[in-house]
């Protein structure tokens, strides 16, 4: 395995270069790309930034320039369902483009020319990434693992009527983000095993910005840290 770290900011990564084993970095199409050894895994670091477009250019560098052959998506997102609270963790089964309308050409919600709307992850990978956090919450207070479905779009989410109206368009969302059914279709077409996991940072609602904020700052590093260090280390 040569695993490649996608995370969209420094905050959802903090901590992972510092653990590396001999890194490398390269910098390439705006983006420092950071191999070495994660836990005796050959891995590349790499912060995306923020989007579909610079997600899935991330995951297409990763694989067709350095060789990866597994991706984890490690970031924060806001709430799509009220069981979903903020410290929760979310592991990707499958990711959808909720910006996605071709209609009347192809279905709502439809990648044009994939018949796919729901993009499933790797189940071994998200296996994996559950375990790991289930390990990592296990000292953790309150703080639920969930499964399920994930949506991406290019808009932070935070109208409660727009979230509302795609809830009722996908009842079983689980989590809004702006990166990871980009780099879903990216390893679906190149047939790269890939899982997402979401630390829950807002409601998605009109305190979400400020809530984000917050939250990268001051708990998404420790999150995602201490759970690629036990996925690694399973």
């Amino acid at each position: 395995m040569r695993l490649g770290v996608i995370s969209a900011l420094a905050e959802e990564q903090q901590g992972l270069i510092e653990a590396m084993e001999g890194p490398q970095s390269v910098l390439h199409g705006m983006r420092e790309y950071t191999a070495g050894k994660l836990w005796k895994i050959d891995s590349v670091c790499v912060l995306s930034r923020i989007g579909k477009v610079a997600a899935a250019m991330t995951a297409a560098t990763l694989v067709e320039k350095f060789g990866v052959t597994h991706i984890v998506f490690t970031g924060v997102a806001g709430s799509a369902d009220f069981d979903v609270r903020v410290g929760d963790i979310v592991v990707a089964e499958s990711l959808i483009q909720h910006d996605m309308d071709a209609s009347p050409l192809f279905p709502r919600f439809e990648v044009p020319l994939t018949g796919l709307s729901r993009l499933p992850t790797d189940k071994e990978m998200s296996a994996r990434l559950s375990a790991a956090v289930s390990r990592f919450l296990e000292n953790e207070k309150n703080r639920t693992l969930h499964r399920g479905l994930i949506g991406s779009g290019d808009q932070f989410m935070s109208d409660p009527v727009k979230l509302a109206a795609l809830k009722n368009a996908l009842p079983d969302l689980l989590a809004v983000e702006m990166e990871g059914a980009a780099v879903a279709q990216v390893c679906f077409e190149l047939g790269v095993p890939f899982g997402v996991i979401r630390t829950i940072s807002d409601n998605a609602n009109e305190d979400a910005a400020m809530d984000f904020m917050h939250f990268v700052k001051h708990v998404a590093s420790r999150y995602a840290f201490h759970v690629i260090r036990n996925f690694c280390q399973a």
